[in-house]
């Protein structure tokens, strides 16, 4: 009986190996995980490549610098809204996702018309000929921004936003010197890597002319929440690290790559000014905090009280589509009316028909109320989880950008970056998927797409708290 037994327990798990489920022991299948809400959605079968031969060819073709997520990485072969599912069909409730590119929900069927009926009439560069495409996408995203930020240049990423956004700071003030924050996070391309701190050793790339200044991190900030002597070393690393004039300060409203950092309240606006009297412009890295994600606001450099001279953004802006954009002022827009500047694809027609459809989307369909209602009663589980263990140390971010961190000792905040990768492969074998960053690795990024709802909330929450009760 015994053997039969342990056969049959081989055949079963060769089965779930096959089709791309963890196996668990008999002890773990007596168990009773939180229960996923429902979802009236099946995806059809799956006949392409499995996890493995996708894995195999990743590493024989593409770059070495290539990482994911688990041990055994999850083969995504469709999702819809808030939901992904791998090749055997599973589903996974994804909290992620919404900081990578999808705003409004994967696939969401208004943005898919609204692409598919442009790519039946033309897909097309924008430098040399007229579409009302783009002119009507610069049109609605300038009424989402305040002040005289009214002039939108488009691009294919971040990266490239906040290529351009410097380039234009240097040109227009005629300095060379960007500061920007430690922990900061502003893409992967050369200029762009330099104004990633030197702390996030991961992407940095050491250039000229760039100044790092101390990260207001309310959590674990040398000055805690003092935002004025943060305030300070920006004051003086312009007047002993530079000639006294900078060209722009850049930071993101609330650090994303580097653990969804909030910044300590009142800092920006007195950064904001110590920079203007040096001559320098502010550039509002919106690529991770803005399009609603924060809640209360539609941008999150809003929520400090400040307006910025550039505002960047991309993912969000095209919910998967490439697709970045920088907007600014008419009096700092003429300074590249004296260059050739062009971009061919930014601005394409799909891409921004993409854009203008997650705009209206979000409008009609309340997701800045929504991001801030389901954000604030996931907030609020979170914290309460913080009081029943120990692990973890904070719960911070607005909206839809939540971050908790993990530390062994509260105290000494010694970071448990072990703990968190288990936790985080638990919670996946129970199907939530959440990101991870921070300097350390022990920060869950919690991001998930604005179309999230309570139900979805609780259960990201019993499932961290049952993962957390059998570590």
């Amino acid at each position: 009986m015994r053997r039969f037994t342990a056969a049959m327990a081989l055949t079963r798990n060769k089965i779930r190996r096959s089709r791309g489920f963890s196996l668990m022991t008999d002890q773990q299948e007596t168990e009773t995980f939180p229960k996923m809400p429902a979802f009236d959605y099946n995806p059809p079968a799956y006949d392409g490549p499995s996890a493995a031969d996708i894995l195999s060819k990743r590493r024989q073709f593409l770059s070495p610098a290539l990482f994911h997520f688990y041990d055994s990485p999850i083969n995504v072969v469709e999702g819809k809204m808030q939901y992904v599912f791998d090749e055997s069909g599973r589903r996974y409730l994804d909290a992620f996702g919404g900081i990578a590119t999808v705003s409004c929900g994967h696939c969401h069927p208004e943005v898919v018309d609204a692409i598919t009926k442009q790519l039946n009439r033309i897909q097309h560069s924008t430098v040399l000929y007229l579409n009302h495409s783009i002119s009507d996408f610069a049109e609605a995203l300038a009424s989402k921004l305040p002040g005289h930020l009214k002039v939108v240049y488009f691009t294919n990423s971040g990266t490239e936003a906040n290529e351009l956004a410097m380039m234009m700071a240097r040109l227009y003030t005629g300095s060379h010197d960007i500061v920007s924050l430690r922990n900061s996070y502003h893409g992967n391309a050369a200029a762009t890597m330099g104004a990633t701190s030197q702390s996030n050793w991961k992407f940095n790339v050491v250039q000229s002319g760039v100044h790092h200044a101390v990260n207001p991190d309310p959590y674990r900030g040398v000055f805690g929440s003092e935002a004025e002597k943060y305030a300070k070393d920006v004051h003086d690393l312009i007047q002993f690290g530079t000639s006294g004039h900078v060209a722009a300060f850049i930071a993101e409203s609330i650090q994303g790559v580097g653990g969804i950092v909030e910044l300590a309240g009142g800092y920006l606006a007195e950064v904001y000014d110590i920079v203007r009297k040096a001559g320098g412009l502010c550039i509002a890295d919106e690529v991770q905090a803005g399009f609603a994600r924060t809640g209360s606001h539609f941008w999150g450099f809003q929520s400090h009280g400040v307006v910025p001279d550039i505002v960047t953004m991309a993912k969000g802006i095209g919910n998967g589509i490439p697709l970045g954009a920088v907007v600014t002022t008419p009096e700092i827009a003429q300074v590249l009316s004296r260059r050739c500047y062009f971009n061919t694809f930014g601005g394409n027609p799909l891409c921004t028909a993409a854009g203008h459809a997650v705009l209206r989307v979000i409008d009609k369909h309340k997701l800045q109320h929504n991001a801030f209602l389901v954000g604030s009663h996931l907030k609020q589980r979170l914290t309460l989880l913080q009081h029943k263990h120990d692990l973890i140390g904070d719960v911070r971010g607005r909206g839809l950008m939540l971050g908790v961190e993990f530390v062994t000792d509260r105290h000494s905040k010694t970071p448990a970056k072990a703990q968190a990768l288990h936790l985080m492969g638990r919670m996946k074998e129970m199907g939530v998927l959440v990101g991870k960053g921070g300097f350390y690795g022990n920060v869950f990024r919690i991001t998930p797409p604005l179309c999230f709802t309570m139900a979805d909330a609780d259960f990201v929450v019993d499932v961290m708290d049952y993962a957390l009760s059998k570590m």
